[in-house]
């Protein structure tokens, strides 16, 4: 049986139910990179890298819940909760 997993750390995610071994049986398992992974990609150039981030960029484009979220956070972010300071003379001494 070969199915494809995920390699996080010490723990493989497998990404198809593999339901006909049970749990807690001990398995063995053959790693291979994906034959994708194997090639040697060429370094994209200063254009397409730029093509690339400006087409991540238009994915907010025109969501104008966006802007309702950041006032959101903009506003948690500079609430003053104030502080307390201990005055000295209602310090302990001892």
């Amino acid at each position: 049986m070969k199915i494809k997993g995920i390699k996080r750390g010490q723990i493989i995610e497998l990404l198809e139910p593999v339901d006909n071994i049970p749990d807690g049986v001990e398995i063995v398992v053959d790693l291979e990179p994906p034959p994708e992974s194997t090639e040697t990609k060429t370094p994209l150039t200063e254009e397409e890298r730029l093509a690339r981030l400006n087409q991540l960029f238009g994915v907010w484009k025109n969501q104008p819940e966006l802007t309702d979220i950041f006032d959101e956070i903009d506003k948690e972010r500079h609430a003053y909760r104030g502080r307390q300071i201990d005055i000295i003379d209602t310090q302990d001494n001892s």
